[in-house]
């Protein structure tokens, strides 16, 4: 599904460097790199602040705890999406309420977001889910006219674009009062082992979340408010810090990946091939299929039978999770939530993969098209 070794070979040098400076300053925890890497990062998506620290569900939980969510409030979450913003919200004591999502985009319905709302919410997490951005227009809007925080979880999209209608761009993760992303290896950015980052323009809220990823220290052995133990070390901003320059590169490869997909797989009538909306660009972090109802899992097999990898994200929604079933409330619409396990196929996504390589996947998924 991923490549991570042929990244690595562009930038080995320029790591093996980085680590031999790094072992000879012995700044493993908060050394040179961590503060040079946010700052490049800041510029790069155009914002005030970065705050890196140990991962992206750290982040999400540091992002919730910043704009104070207590127990007993509610958060409103997509009801298709990977678990960690759920997940944040639980921890805290908070109550997920699971929105539905648009069918075409897999991203957080504003409609259904606008139902969950009650006088106990306090914010809302829009998931920019697969490679593009949630419509952050009318969400931004539903935020204001409730006074709800709004926690951007972007983990997935980090450098798609959102264009509102009076024309102005902004980076996925920039928008919300406090973004989030993950670098775990697969991601688009992605280290060599975990780390994430927030992303805000609010001096208050970076000074704040800085402390209470450092124990709630505003100065060492000073603790001013309870806080957690969550930090980038200086080896995996080395990383990062080789890999940030090549963003572009990395998206553009995907995308012409993407294209190539969707020329030969548009054709089937069979298959749903991923939706890129107006709004958004897409940066592909997965390339995600929706096949017609009874035909998906038989297709999977067919596809691992001749070693061709494909994942299912996600097999349930999160109403369906053991974990979050009787511990959240919902839309009580979930029509598509619901509806998707069934039927989405991601195929191989990565920066190294190849037209041969594309061309044996279509070709099998054709031939079992046409049988």
């Amino acid at each position: 599904m991923v490549d991570l070794e042929g990244p690595y070979e562009r930038i080995r040098d320029e790591v093996a460097e980085g680590v031999r400076e790094v072992v000879a300053s012995s700044a493993y925890i908060d050394g040179p790199a961590v503060g040079a890497f946010a700052r490049e990062l800041a510029t790069r998506l155009g914002v005030r602040h970065v705050i890196p620290c140990g991962n992206g569900t750290d982040a999400l939980t540091l992002a919730l705890m910043a704009v104070g969510l207590k127990a007993g409030d509610e958060v409103i979450v997509p009801a298709f999406a990977y678990a960690a913003a759920a997940e944040a919200v639980l921890l805290l004591g908070g109550v997920p309420v699971m929105a539905d999502v648009d069918e075409a985009t897999f991203n957080i319905d504003p409609e259904s977001a606008r139902r969950c709302v009650t006088p106990r919410t306090r914010a809302i997490i829009p998931v920019h889910l697969f490679g593009q951005a949630c419509a952050m227009e009318p969400i931004l809007d539903l935020a204001r006219e409730y006074g709800l925080s709004v926690v951007e979880d972007n983990a997935q999209s980090l450098g798609a674009v959102y264009a509102f209608a009076d024309g102005r761009r902004r980076y996925a993760g920039t928008m919300g009062c406090i973004g989030c992303t993950s670098f775990f290896p697969t991601k688009i950015l992605g280290c060599m082992g975990d780390g994430g980052a927030l992303i805000t323009d609010d001096d208050h809220l970076a000074g704040r979340l800085r402390m209470l990823a450092r124990h709630g220290q505003a100065e060492r052995y000073r603790h001013e408010v309870v806080g957690i133990n969550s930090r980038l070390d200086t080896l995996q901003a080395v990383v990062l810090r080789a890999k940030l320059p090549r963003l572009d590169e990395y998206i553009g490869a995907r995308r012409a990946a993407a294209s190539r997909y969707t020329r030969r797989l548009g054709a089937i009538g069979a298959l749903h091939v991923p939706h890129e909306a107006p709004y958004t660009t897409h940066v592909y972090h997965q390339y995600t299929l929706r096949v017609e109802p009874g035909c998906r899992d038989r297709l999977r097999e067919r596809l691992a039978a001749q070693g061709i990898p494909t994942a299912v994200y996600y097999p349930l929604s999160l109403t369906q999770q053991p974990a979050y079933a009787r511990a959240c409330a919902s839309d009580g619409r979930l029509e598509v939530a619901l509806r998707l396990p069934q039927c989405v196929l991601s195929l191989p996504m990565h920066t190294e993969l190849t037209e041969r390589q594309q061309e044996r996947i279509v070709a099998a998924i054709e031939r079992f098209f046409e049988e």
